[in-house]
Parts: structure tokens; C-alpha cells; sequence
């Protein structure tokens, strides 16, 4: 029987949604995680589960924004964006522009994507395992891996839509606000480096293949698969999606170290005017490597102080008691280097002092005094009862196991989860907090209250 080819392609993306839902019914932390490394010098990590007939993969390359040369911050974001939009012809295989790809990942029903952030470039992949259409997509995914074409004219009107998006951003006061933290905090670290219509005017395409030749090499690649694949497939699949890029002995020479953040020596304070009806605050520091052991006292921790929403200390003594914004919350993001914690609101302008004087308050008393023992216990149930959450599906799992990848966690970090999160006591999190947090030398920015 006949079957259009728009009907095939709905078919294959079904089972593609309808797995995320199955998996759940067989999530658990316990699958365990294979770890090698390819004669390409590549290292793959494998969680194989046959509970559904999809297969993901993501691969990492040191080739983040933190690479960035400060002229052309957002050159690592652009040239993964780049990557789909075309790829040129070799040997046999013909040149494809966009569009032709968005119709090729159609017909398989599988999906591919390319994206950059501060630490990393990643390229992802899912596909159904049926041997004829998992050989395609991998073969398909390893030449826009390997052969990107980099269209000039392309680049052209992504820049000018980036542009576009750029200016309409910065009118906004969030965005302002974001920007000047960054700044405050980060300095001249790559962490901090804005994309701006000038540093893109000094990006073009010979450029990103420049980089792209430096940086997206088989023996930087790191490499997670979670699916119904066996180890010796999984390394089929791994060579073939890296087997397009140039592979040189040279190629993998150490890349030049990058700067720690520097720690703030006094507290800053910027106040920003702006024609807006709410105050736009953020307050914080640069807080935590992702290496570092206190990171299970810290998220712990700071789910009680502000990362728990209506639970969190932030929340009841800002909003409840004070009503000064309607959510307040607290976060860490660890990388590669000291990522940034951060207190974020909106508030009346009107308010904006005595919220930040409250905000304030509320984190100096937690860093000196840390949580009570019901406010342990509380976080404690929350995080370990919804731990499963974070597993319940193929691409879930992915991230997790890119995650133990790409930071050299141990490879039962999953497992040994649950354990290392229930032996934090109150004491483990007040010290982690004292050491990483100092309430008097935090950066904060509001903007808001007048026209500019």
C-alpha cells in the first residue's frame, strides 16, 4: 500500500513524541554508563536502554563562547547556527542549502541540531534505531557535522536578522539589566563578552571556517549516546558522525588556557533609568566551578534560599511578607569557569531600595546561619522525590550523561546521586555557602524608575 510521504514522515515523528511519554513508565538511574575512547582520540559515553526505538546522541567540542576573541563576541553561537543552513557537495554527494536538509531530516523523521554556549558547541541527534533509517540519519548528521558550506549570502541576512534582534532586545529592561550584570561580574572574562552589532560586522564566513577547523576536530570530541544501541554500535555510530572532519595529530595540540573569573574585591552598584512600569533588579557574584565538590550543598542550599519558588525564603519574605514582587528567585549557573549566582525580581520602582535592602537581608542571614532542619528536610524531599523526573526520557537521560561527559563526573554520578544529595547536613551547607558567597561584595543592578 501506498503511503504519502508527508504521512510517513508524521509517523515516524509520532513515535519519536509518543517515546518521550513510554520512557517514563521505565525511567530509573540505575542504567549503567559505558565509557571509551575511538582511535580518533574521540571519547563516547553510552547509556544503552532498550525501553524505546530511538536512539540520541550529542556531541561536545571546547568550542564555546569562552573562545570567543572579545572583537568578535558571539562568533561561536554564529557559526553553529551557520552549520544548518546548508552544506556543500563531495565527491558524489551533492551540495543541500536549507532547505533541502529541513526536507531530508523530514523524510527521515529524525531531527538535528547545532547550538553553542559559553563552554561548548554541541550537535545533537535523534532518530529512530530501525538499521535502514539510523544509517542515514547518521550519514546525513555526519556531513553537516564534517561538511558545512558556510553560504555567504546566507550569512549575510542572518546577520542583519541578528542585528535586527539585537537593537529590539536592548530596548528592553530586562535585557539591560542582564547586560550590565554580566559586566559587573565578569569583567574582561570571555563569560562576560556581549554580542553586539559591531563585533558581528567583524565576523564573515571565512572567519567561522577558520574556528570551525581549529576547534571541531574528532580527537576534541566527546561524545553521549543513550538508546537501544550496543556498544560496538554505538562506536560505529560515533566514527561515522565525526568521519567527515579533517583528523590531523597536530590538530589536537593543547588549546590556550582561559582566565578564571576574577572574584569581586567591594561591592558595585549601578542604577540604570528606564521608562519602564517594573524595576528590573539582579544581584550576585561570580559563584561556582561545576567541578566543584560543594556543588550538592549548593543546589541543595539554594533551593531553600531561592531556587525552590514558593517555598524559598526569598519568596516568603519578599512577596508574602512584604509583597514587593510577585516571584523572587536565586540561582547558581556553574561552568567550566565561576558562573554567576544571581537574586533576580521585579519590582515597583517605587520599591526597588527596600526590596533590594530585603533581598539583601534574606542571603547575608542564610550564608551566616545556613537552613534549619526542617528546611533541609523539605528541600531534601522535594529534590530526591523528583530526581526521577530528570531521567524519565531518552533526551533527559542524554543531557545527564553529556553532563558526567563533558565535567569528568564519575560514571555512577547518577547512581550515587540520591546518596551524596541525603548525606548534606545543615553545617555542609552553611560552610559552601561561606566559602563561596560574600553577601558584602555582591554586584547589584537595577534598572528602572524615570526615562532614560
Amino acid at each position: 500500500m501506498f503511503i504519502p510521504s508527508d504521512m510517513r514522515r508524521l509517523s515516524r515523528r509520532t513515535v519519536l513524541a509518543v517515546a518521550t511519554v513510554v520512557f517514563a513508565a521505565g525511567a530509573h538511574a540505575a542504567i549503567p554508563i559505558q565509557h571509551w575512547t575511538l582511535p580518533s582520540g574521540a571519547k563516547v559515553y553510552l547509556a544503552a536502554t532498550n525501553a524505546l526505538p530511538i536512539v540520541d546522541v550529542q556531541i561536545d567540542f571546547d568550542a564555546g563562547g569562552r573562545r570567543d576573541p572579545p572583537a568578535q563576541a558571539g562568533l561561536a553561537s554564529v557559526t553553529a547556527g551557520m552549520v544548518e543552513k546548508g552544506i556543500r557537495a563531495s565527491g558524489s554527494d551533492p551540495a543541500m542549502d536549507q532547505n533541502a536538509l529541513g526536507e531530508a531530516w523530514a523524510d527521515l523523521g529524525a531531527d538535528f541540531d547545532a547550538g553553542a554556549g559559553s563552554d561548548r558547541t554541541s550537535f545533537t541527534l535523534r532518530t529512530l534505531s530501525k538499521p535502514e533509517l539510523l544509517d542515514k540519519a547518521v550519514r546525513l548528521a555526519a556531513r553537516e557535522i564534517g561538511e558545512p558550506a558556510f553560504p555567504e549570502d546566507v550569512w549575510k541576512r542572518e546577520r542583519e536578522r541578528i542585528n535586527a534582534a539585537i537593537r529590539e532586545a536592548n530596548t528592553k529592561p530586562a535585557t539591560i539589566a542582564e547586560k550590565a550584570f554580566s559586566q559587573a561580574v565578569y569583567g574582561t572574562h570571555p563569560y562576560g563578552l556581549d554580542t553586539t552589532e559591531a563585533t558581528l560586522a567583524q565576523i564573515d564566513v571565512a572567519t567561522m571556517r577558520q574556528r570551525y577547523e581549529q576547534l571541531i576536530v574528532p580527537c576534541r570530541a566527546k561524545v553521549s549516546i543513550v538508546g537501544a544501541v550496543t556498544r560496538e554500535q554505538a562506536g560505529e555510530i560515533a566514527t561515522a558522525l565525526l568521519s567527515r572532519l579533517p583528523s590531523s595529530s597536530s590538530a589536537c595540540a593543547e588549546l590556550p588556557p582561559v582566565p578564571e573569573v576574577t572574584p569581586l574585591t567591594a561591592a558595585k552598584e549601578e542604577r540604570i533609568p528606564h521608562d519602564s512600569a517594573q524595576a528590573h533588579v539582579i544581584i550576585g557574584q561570580p559563584g561556582y566551578r561545576r567541578a566543584d565538590p560543594d556543588h550538592f550543598a549548593l543546589n541543595l542550599g539554594n533551593y531553600v534560599l531561592g531556587g525552590g519558588g514558593f517555598v524559598s525564603r526569598l519568596t516568603e519574605e519578599v512577596r508574602e511578607k512584604r509583597g514587593l514582587a510577585y516571584s523572587v528567585y536565586s540561582t547558581f549557573s556553574p561552568g567550566l569557569h565561576a558562573g554567576a549566582f544571581r537574586i533576580g525580581f521585579q519590582t515597583r520602582p517605587d520599591q526597588a531600595d527596600e526590596a533590594v535592602k530585603v533581598s539583601r537581608g534574606v542571603l547575608a542571614k542564610f550564608v551566616a546561619e545556613g537552613p534549619t532542619a526542617a528546611e533541609l528536610k523539605a528541600a531534601k524531599d522535594n529534590l530526591i522525590g523528583g530526581f526521577p523526573l530528570l531521567l524519565d526520557s531518552n533526551r533527559k537521560l542524554l543531557g545527564n550523561v553529556a553532563n558526567i561527559a563533558w565535567n569528568d563526573l564519575p560514571l555512577d554520578y547518577l547512581d550515587t546521586w540520591t546518596a551524596r544529595m541525603n548525606a548534606i547536613t545543615a553545617a555542609d551547607i552553611k560552610a559552601a555557602f561561606a566559602r563561596k558567597l560574600q553577601p558584602e561584595r555582591m554586584v547589584t543592578v537595577v534598572v528602572g524608575g524615570g526615562k532614560p
